[in-house]
């Protein structure tokens, strides 16, 4: 069980850190865009490869933070049955989840996007615009990594619900456990 907790820990530090980093592309996009912008109206003049970068830094940042979001507890879930629900009955619906929903969907992502990808680093796939950016099997990369950093996330919420079921959830420190429904004061997934 020692072992489970140390792998929640280990991949919740993996996506919380590439969460920290990647989440700054929202400014790189930001700035990108507003750059576009003030060029086309305000010099009349437009630069295709920078229409692109900002589309292309939004596309990575999304894809890159799914598993911080994950880890998180961003993403949408059906919050009527779930979030009053006792925490064993959230370990349980966590894991029936991952292993039937979540890690499947992962091994379709993956298996159907390697062989595009490996093709697009194959010939260095650069934007379908003239003039555009270059690169894009490195913007294809990041569905790779979506499925990679979601996948772990997904094992390590199992590894969360596994221990919460072998009454071991006080192996865990206290931002990786689930919330309680009448502790409304710390969300879980929270890094401290």
């Amino acid at each position: 069980m020692q072992a489970l907790a140390v792998l929640v820990r280990l991949i919740s530090a993996i996506n919380w850190l590439v969460g920290q980093v990647l989440s700054w592309l929202a400014l790189a996009c930001v700035l990108v865009c507003f750059t576009v912008v003030v060029q086309r109206y305000v010099f009349s003049t437009s630069t295709l490869w920078m229409q692109d970068l900002y589309v292309w830094l939004g596309g990575a940042m999304f894809t890159g933070v799914a598993g911080f979001a994950l880890l998180r507890n961003d993403h949408v879930r059906v919050d009527v049955f779930y979030r009053p629900a006792s925490v064993r009955r959230k370990a349980i619906a966590d894991l029936i989840g991952v292993l039937i929903f979540l890690l499947p969907y992962v091994y379709v992502v993956w298996t159907y996007t390697f062989t595009a990808v490996a093709r697009s680093w194959g010939f260095m796939e650069g934007s379908a615009n003239i003039g555009g950016m270059p690169g894009l099997f490195i913007l294809k990369s990041f569905i790779l990594l979506f499925a990679v950093l979601v996948g772990l996330q997904g094992l390590a919420m199992a590894a969360r619900a596994i221990l919460v079921l072998a009454g071991k959830e006080d192996l865990l420190p206290p931002h990786l456990r689930y919330e309680n429904p009448d502790d409304s004061d710390h969300p879980a997934g929270e890094i401290a």
